[in-house]
């Protein structure tokens, strides 16, 4: 699903704002002004390193490997805050990063209810979902598969390892450990 004007309502929670779900490097580098960032839990999807990477963790000959959200669990995250009046601007922004044109889509851009921990709220957030149908989903890898293509991983966005510790490191910072990642970033070879 691509943003256009009318459907932006659609993305905006009750309250007039719009909820961004963050799970991996929207944490990090969101790349959009926000006025509140909400720690967060969203059930009935998890993160998980699912996706190849041909472009910005890795090369078509070296793929590296992305987070999605992938079916069942829950994931701990951030919810980015965004008035209603920026809405439009961010969901192209995201859209242009998530879902970019002329590259095969690898995400879904969704709508779900989430948790914010801070208040115990419940907000309707965009979320950006795993493609299950894509040609680049690879569903469940080891985690000795999963770091050897990390450890390989290079791309426009830098080393694939740079990404996953990136992601650890903010997880920790927020409180959120998850053991998935840390099994993956402790059989990444030493450098």
């Amino acid at each position: 699903m691509r943003h256009d004007d009318h459907a932006i309502g659609d993305c905006l929670d009750a309250d007039g704002h719009l909820y961004i779900f963050a799970y991996g490097s929207l944490i990090w580098r969101p790349g959009f002004a926000h006025a509140a960032a909400h720690p967060a839990l969203l059930r009935g999807f998890h993160r998980r390193f699912c996706l190849w990477s041909h472009r910005y963790r890795g090369t078509p000959e070296r793929p590296g490997l992305v987070l999605g959200l992938d079916r069942g669990g829950a994931c701990r995250g951030l919810a980015y805050r965004v008035a209603g009046r920026e809405a439009a601007a961010v969901l192209a922004y995201l859209d242009d990063r998530e879902l970019p044109d002329g590259a095969e889509q690898v995400y879904h851009r969704r709508m779900l209810p989430l948790r914010l921990l801070d208040s115990g709220r419940m907000v309707r957030a965009v979320a950006y979902v795993a493609n299950r149908g894509c040609r680049l989903y690879v569903g469940r890898l080891s985690p000795e598969r999963a770091a050897a293509a990390i450890a390989a991983g290079h791309g426009q966005m830098g080393p694939n390892r740079e990404y996953l510790l990136n992601t650890l490191r903010h997880l920790r910072e927020m409180g959120v450990r998850d053991a998935g990642l840390d099994r993956i970033a402790g059989l990444l070879p030493a450098g």
